[in-house]
């Protein structure tokens, strides 16, 4: 009886520290509380180097099923379509969200996409040299009928450019140990071109002309480190 009166104090004692524990590993303090939250109508200028609003183009919105899953997870959207001087269009979409916990990380094209129709012909991981760093991105071609839209996307948790789940993952977790839950910034580039090698290194020009004519702590925003 002593044996099993002392095994099931141990035992208690033990149960009591590791809910303690988790209790204290929980995160609670939001980054934003510490940096604030960005405002994506000035975080991305309107002209920069040969690009520039274009408002010839209307900016196609999701379906309003998406656009309600997508109201519950981000504070701010944004959605501009710009075009240079030779005529050719990028289509921007950045979406943030103050609360990357697990349940509320951000949608990503490969859900959003097909669930207004389109269909996903390819999906690769790739590195692009931007700002003096290789972004990790990921570059998707789309298809819905006979439109072709290649895109190009990656998020930011809290200031790390992340482009698969696992990635956003772990660094979701390595604010959680801090007791940091972090904010996220989705970007996304896309254009309307059957050649989808062609529209990739348009894309890559205009985030490299972005980067390029943002302010340091802008561009970590934006990019991450």
């Amino acid at each position: 009886m002593h044996f099993n009166r002392t095994a099931a104090i141990v035992m208690t004692v033990l149960m009591l520290a590791s809910a303690g524990a988790a209790h204290r590993m929980t995160p609670r303090v939001h980054l934003t509380d510490q940096i604030g939250k960005p405002d994506l109508e000035t975080l991305f200028p309107k002209s920069f180097g040969a690009w520039r609003l274009d408002t010839s183009m209307p900016v196609i919105l999701p379906a309003p099923d998406v656009q309600a899953r997508l109201d519950q997870i981000y504070n701010q959207v944004l959605s501009r379509s710009y075009i240079n001087g030779q005529g050719q269009r990028i289509m921007l979409s950045v979406a943030y969200g103050g609360d990357q916990s697990d349940g509320t990380r951000v949608h990503r094209p490969e859900v959003c996409y097909p669930a207004q129709g389109f269909q996903i012909l390819s999906n690769r991981a790739a590195e692009l040299p931007v700002a003096g760093k290789d972004l990790h991105v990921r570059q998707l071609t789309s298809k819905l009928s006979q439109r072709m839209e290649p895109i190009t996307y990656w998020v930011v948790v809290g200031d790390q450019a992340v482009r698969s789940a696992t990635e956003q993952k772990v660094a979701q977790l390595a604010y959680g140990v801090r007791g940091i839950i972090p904010d996220g910034l989705l970007v996304r580039v896309s254009s309307i071109d059957a050649n989808s090698e062609a529209a990739f290194a348009v894309q890559h020009q205009y985030l490299t002309d972005l980067a390029g004519a943002l302010q340091p702590a802008a561009r970590v925003r934006v990019f991450g480190r």
